[in-house]
């Protein structure tokens, strides 16, 4: 049977550039186009526009016989060339090597994009809103599995002390703890001198000098103490633990331990949240008394208030329980945190746009719980230590 000649037999210089790309035959009375060569980037880059467009033409017929078997080699360009020649769809006849089948049943599971039916649709901030509202309760939902799961392992130590991992516990209290000594007093040597100066400059006006260290000692015991030590904390301790163990999932220790049988919980969550559980009231405790050493200096700078006195005064201007809540704000706000860290550490993905995602996602996370724990005590402790 003679084969049929179609247009782009025809000897022209587009033709001649392209001929050794495909072969135009007849197989079984129907028009047959059969591809040759190596479809790779490299090796397109030269006839890619000439190619593309005959090509395109001898798609437009939909009974064309399409014989990808005499391919020498193929890459992501020459498959996604073809795609986009066929209009994302396969021809109704179509011949492929089983590798070549993966390559284009991958683009047929591609997601289309709707980015601009996302701004024409109406209800785009309802469905925006609930994403946000079911993503929260994912969030939420995990934190109280990673909660129980942490009260199950405390369980299974308290009746199996042998296991439980004080070395890991010692490790995250010095990380978390000793380590954090340093910026933690000197923010609050600073803040403690900036509130002081500031304050005395306002109580010089109405002959009220003395009120400085009741100020101060409120301010600093009660509320920025807890707070300077915990969003530091946050920022510093919080970041470390989610990076841990986004890393580690990365490169799969965290699939190694399991197939250990090594729990996740017990080795290296647990140990995080009693480090800084632990840590945190000291941190507060300590962050709290730099920041009325600073208060105290600017005092005795600006008003001419002696050290003496103002050590001797400060017991009896704030009452103790002020110090209690500080310390258990502490205590809460650094399980609150390590919490975070870790459920966000063990929601990462093995790739490391997710590891900076993730971490990202923890800071602020718990940067913003601080904050809400903060105002919680104040409202549910309004009524003690202020009189």
């Amino acid at each position: 049977m003679k084969e049929p000649k179609p247009k782009l037999m025809h000897t022209n210089h587009s033709h001649h550039a392209t001929q050794q790309w495909y072969q135009l035959c007849s197989k079984e009375g129907c028009a047959s186009i059969i591809l040759t060569g190596n479809y790779t980037l490299t090796a397109l880059k030269p006839v890619l526009m000439p190619l593309t467009d005959e090509l395109s033409n001898q798609a437009k017929n939909q009974d064309l016989y399409w014989d990808l078997t005499g391919i020498g080699q193929m890459d992501t360009a020459g498959t996604a060339m073809l795609w986009r020649i066929w209009q994302s769809q396969r021809p109704r006849h179509l011949q492929l090597r089983p590798e070549q089948e993966k390559m284009f049943a991958r683009l047929e599971h591609l997601p289309i994009a709707k980015a601009e039916a996302k701004y024409h649709d109406l209800l785009w901030p309802l469905i925006t809103l609930g994403r946000l509202v079911l993503l929260l309760w994912q969030h939420a939902v995990g934190l109280v599995m990673l909660i129980g799961r942490l009260l199950l392992d405390v369980i299974y130590l308290s009746r199996n002390p042998v296991y439980i991992p004080w070395r890991e516990i010692s490790a995250n209290l010095y990380r978390t703890g000793a380590q954090a000594l340093g910026i933690t007093a000197l923010v609050g040597f600073l803040i403690g001198i900036v509130l002081s100066y500031l304050s005395s400059k306002q109580l010089q006006l109405f002959g009220a000098d003395i009120f400085i260290i009741n100020i101060l000692g409120i301010s600093i015991i009660r509320e920025l103490g807890p707070m300077l030590a915990s969003i530091l904390v946050a920022g510093r301790s919080g970041s470390s633990m989610t990076a841990q163990l986004g890393v580690m999932r990365v490169t799969q220790e965290l699939d190694a331990l399991t197939v250990m049988g090594i729990s996740h919980s017990q080795r290296l969550i647990l140990p995080k949240v009693l480090g800084l559980g632990i840590a945190m009231p000291l941190l507060v405790m300590w962050t709290s008394a730099i920041a009325l050493l600073g208060g105290m200096v600017a005092a005795e700078w600006q008003l001419g208030l002696s050290h003496q006195y103002f050590l001797t005064v400060l017991p009896d201007a704030v009452p103790i329980a002020n110090l209690w809540l500080g310390l258990g704000k502490g205590v809460v706000c650094g399980m609150v945190i390590a919490l975070i860290a870790c459920h966000f550490g063990l929601r990462i993905r093995p790739n490391t746009e997710s590891l900076g995602e993730g971490t990202t996602s923890s800071v602020v996370t718990a940067i913003t719980m601080v904050i809400i724990i903060d105002a919680i005590f104040a409202v549910l402790f309004s009524d003690i230590g202020l009189t």
